[in-house]
């Protein structure tokens, strides 16, 4: 299917720091300062710089946003949950050279790993995830003796449920006129069967605009990471397929 770009991501968190609805504010502090350090020794594709919010250069913010990289404040879920405690103190983005490796520090997780390109080379992306996550694991490790919050049940520990297991959100931007002029409320039932899930291209509280969709795997716990890439690939193969004839029918 012809894709606008990939994009799979995770949350971890670090054992022996809080979560971010209870995390303390020096705790936060000090996930910022072991990442800032552990990410210095980021090498090779993954090498890349750190930008902290606080006191951030107003150009270098623009960038971010026009990259579509920054996270903002003033999400009411995160707000009642006391997330946004002390904001913007102890997060920031880190991103590499290329801009297809990012780390979100002290937002909803502690970390959310991000691997992202354009184009539909999930395969490419998934492989730079897998390297990212162990990267940032073992630096993290070698920096203060700590893993990353795993139960033998529940997965990786996260702050939000949903994203317990893996944590893993496999995406894809795509064009489906076909399905919006059939009506987006068929589009998110089919994507349930499929097991998927259409969010809006502005992410998760931006609303809908247009016809191109940002189509993710729905499940994170049960599954193995690969189950779930490939599940979200044979997915938008069909929806692409199936909006093809709904374009005829309603005659884009």
């Amino acid at each position: 299917a012809p894709v606008h770009s990939s994009r799979i991501r995770v949350g971890r968190n670090i054992d022996g720091f809080g979560l971010s609805a209870g995390i303390t504010q020096q705790q936060r502090l000090d996930v910022e300062k072991l990442f800032k350090s552990a990410s210095q020794k980021f090498s090779g594709e993954l090498a890349g710089d750190y930008y902290p919010l606080t006191g951030m250069d107003e150009k270098v913010r623009q960038q971010l946003v026009d990259d579509h990289f920054l996270f903002m404040s003033g999400d009411p879920n995160l707000k009642v949950g006391g997330m946004e405690r002390d904001w913007p103190e102890g997060r920031g983005i880190f991103h590499n050279n290329e801009k297809t490796f990012l780390v979100w520090v002290n937002e909803e997780d502690q970390f959310r790993i991000i691997s992202m390109q354009k184009g539909g080379d999930v395969k490419g992306v998934f492989e730079r995830l897998v390297k990212a996550i162990d990267t940032v694991g073992s630096s993290v490790k070698a920096e203060s003796g700590k893993e990353f919050m795993l139960d033998e049940k529940y997965g990786y520990i996260h702050t939000c449920p949903t994203n317990l297991g893996t944590g893993m959100r496999a995406s894809v931007h795509i064009d489906l006129p076909g399905w919006t002029a059939e009506g987006v409320d068929k589009l998110k039932a089919r994507c349930e069967e499929l097991a998927l899930q259409p969010r809006g291209t502005r992410g998760e509280s931006g609303g809908q605009t247009g016809h191109t969709y940002d189509i993710s795997n729905k499940h994170r716990l049960g599954y193995s990471e690969v189950q779930l890439v490939q599940t979200m690939i044979d997915g938008v193969n069909k929806l692409y397929e199936e909006d093809v004839e709904l374009q005829k029918k309603h005659g884009l």
